[in-house]
């Protein structure tokens, strides 16, 4: 007979099993019972840890900057300034190819704050916090830093979309371009949907006048 899991231990369970189900369906479109079946729990057992499918969110997200902040600590342990720049800027972009889930929760968290103030003062909180930890480690003036946090959203849209691209000092480069090469190609593409519906019309006016 297995050993009884604590309500604490069952609860870490939960949150784990939220992250990864709200990072797929998204807050709204997400049940409770859903993460309840997950864990093998009942919908009653799970309220009894989590007042409302809010306050499970709310844990969620509180979970997923933990370790966001975690990983920063690991990486820019004993280091400072540009070391310590690199040494997280490298961890962040492992953790994008390594925990994907967290990517796609991050993404959930932002969307939903935008329709829920306490997630939005909760993401507040949590950004507030994950920006002194950086900065804690780089020490640098308030534009680097800002710019630092601006490429780790940056990663964040070109990992969701799937844009290839050189992390570190190459990214600007790479990204660009990468951009160049989408736009000529989108450009071909529409010339060659437009040379097809010339000729489209173009046969279609041959034939109506052959019928005549």
């Amino acid at each position: 007979m297995g050993t009884r899991m604590s309500a604490e231990e069952r609860r870490e369970q939960v949150i784990g099993a939220a992250i990864e189900a709200f990072a797929r369906g998204g807050y709204e479109g997400t049940s409770t019972a859903v993460i309840a079946e997950r864990v093998g729990v009942s919908q009653p057992y799970l309220f009894r840890l989590f007042p409302s499918k809010r306050a499970l969110f709310i844990a969620a997200v509180h979970r997923c900057f933990d370790v966001l902040e975690a990983r920063m600590r690991e990486a820019g342990g004993g280091l400072h300034g540009h070391e310590a720049y690199r040494a997280l800027g490298d961890r962040y972009e492992r953790l994008l190819v390594d925990e994907p889930t967290l990517l796609q929760f991050q993404l959930q968290v932002y969307a939903t704050a935008l329709d829920h103030e306490d997630v939005r003062a909760v993401g507040r909180e949590r950004w507030a916090s994950l920006w002194r930890t950086v900065h804690g480690y780089l020490a640098f003036e308030p534009a680097e830093m800002a710019r630092f946090m601006a490429v780790g959203m940056l990663m964040n849209v070109l990992r969701a979309l799937d844009v290839p691209y050189e992390a570190g000092p190459l990214m600007s480069k790479s990204v660009t371009e990468w951009a160049a090469r989408e736009t000529a190609g989108a450009t071909r593409d529409t010339c060659a949907d437009a040379d097809a519906d010339a000729d489209a019309d173009d046969g279609a006016q041959a034939a109506g006048r052959d019928a005549t």
